[in-house]
């Protein structure tokens, strides 16, 4: 694939035999300095189909670690800080063999500013940064981007979405227009392809999502809104997974799950994003290693994170968004691994499923579990909430709102999805 030599070594030492699809189609566009949008399934090996080549491009390039000033060559822009630090292990592990020529420095939240501050002093070759924390060091002078070479966005779809919009914004236009830009991620929605036109410049599309290819075994379970808790306890017990991932859509939701677990004699850690960094960094590494088998948290844990061999993921609440359905489940079933995912269906959840199945191309059986099967009629509370409203009395005919200001109170009432 044209990769020079210590990255060859490092390779062979991690033993990767040959490249995963992606990274058999990217590199060489990488390397020969195209604009990539680039997806693929969770797992399939997108960091280094971007990291590999970035390397060597920086290796070969005069600038590489000799740059004097604050100045950045390569930023890779993700969204959470624990994706943050992960690509930047990886970093530094595939750069092991040009003997620290290469400097990687990674910047997130909830953690000193003045240190990395210092550690970004003389600027760094790669920078993987969280956009809030980035724009907090450059106002502080302590980094410029001014000099940047390639810019990833990791998870890309997330980065262009509603929560990142004004800080993407802001940093794309501290960096020069002329440079690499590399989109990779496992979902791209239609609409986030649209906001890419503007951004790439006659780019290379990569699309390898494939569910045929995929060794994630998805299954979904009916049951009684208020039978979800005692189901979801009866799997874990019954099938003695040695570790569970569990997602529920608020922060709150998380401690009161894990209390109900409990109550069931199984004990469970949560993982979200009020709790202090050094506390999440604790519960994630204990959860990685397996000291902690059930892990409740929110889709601050769904993007990018790299669990070895986890053996199930469980949807105790449904993402809100469809394509984070994809990158929930994605937690399992990497690098070829055979991975479960369940999705737990109460009668409220049964329509927005509907709708997750029709975005991703699915058709999942719904399945009953013996002694927690749901009731075929759907409660007298939901069915009062799907009855039509009755038109309020009157002539009918309201001075309409304009559409700005419609626009306005609509986004007012979007929620915005947890970020750091």
């Amino acid at each position: 694939m044209g990769l020079i030599s210590p990255l060859l070594a490092r390779l062979t030492e991690l033993e990767y035999l040959t490249p995963t699809p992606i990274q058999a189609q990217a590199i060489p566009h990488v390397l020969a300095g195209k604009d990539l949008l680039a997806g693929a399934n969770t797992g399939s090996g997108k960091t280094a189909a971007f990291v590999l080549p970035i390397l060597q491009q920086l290796s070969q390039s005069a600038g590489a670690s000799k740059n004097k000033g604050n100045f950045v060559s390569a930023l890779i822009l993700v969204p959470t800080r624990e994706l943050a630090k992960q690509v930047a292990d990886s970093v530094k592990s595939y750069a092991v063999h040009f003997n620290g020529a290469i400097k990687t420095v990674a910047v997130f939240g909830g953690v000193s500013v003045n240190t990395q501050m210092l550690a970004l002093r003389g600027g760094a070759d790669v920078l993987v940064a969280t956009p809030g924390r980035l724009l907090d060091l450059i106002s502080s002078n302590a980094i410029k981007l001014d000099k940047v070479k390639t810019l990833v966005l990791d998870e890309a779809d997330r980065m262009l979405s509603l929560g990142f919009t004004d800080e993407l914004a802001s940093i794309l236009k501290l960096m020069p227009e002329k440079k690499q830009k590399l989109l990779f991620s496992a979902t791209f929605p239609e609409e986030v392809r649209t906001l890419t036109a503007s951004l790439l410049v006659e780019p290379v599309d990569i699309q390898l999502q494939s569910a045929e290819e995929s060794t994630l075994v998805q299954r979904a379970f009916t049951v009684n809104r208020e039978s979800k808790t005692a189901l979801l306890a009866h799997l874990i017990k019954e099938h003695k997974w040695r570790q569970a991932l569990i997602f529920v859509n608020a922060k709150n939701s998380c401690k009161h799950l894990a209390e109900k677990l409990s109550k069931r004699g199984i004990s469970a850690e949560v993982f979200h994003g009020d709790k202090a960094q050094g506390a999440r960094n604790r519960v994630l590494d204990g959860f990685k290693s397996g000291e902690i088998e059930v892990l409740i948290a929110t889709d601050i844990a769904a993007r990018g994170l790299d669990i070895d061999k986890l053996p199930v993921v469980i949807n105790f609440d449904l993402p809100r968004s469809p394509a984070d359905y994809m990158h929930r489940i994605g937690r399992s079933g990497r690098a070829g691994e055979v991975g479960l995912a369940i999705s737990l269906l109460a009668h409220a959840d049964y329509h927005h499923f509907k709708v997750i199945e029709k975005k991703n191309a699915l058709r999942l059986e719904r399945e009953q579990v013996a002694g927690f099967e749901a009731d075929e009629q759907m409660p007298d509370d939901l069915l009062e909430l799907d009855k039509p409203m009755a038109k309020p009395e009157g002539t009918g005919k309201k001075k309409r709102k304009k559409k700005a200001e419609v626009n306005v109170d609509f986004w007012a009432h979007i929620k915005k999805p947890e970020q750091d």
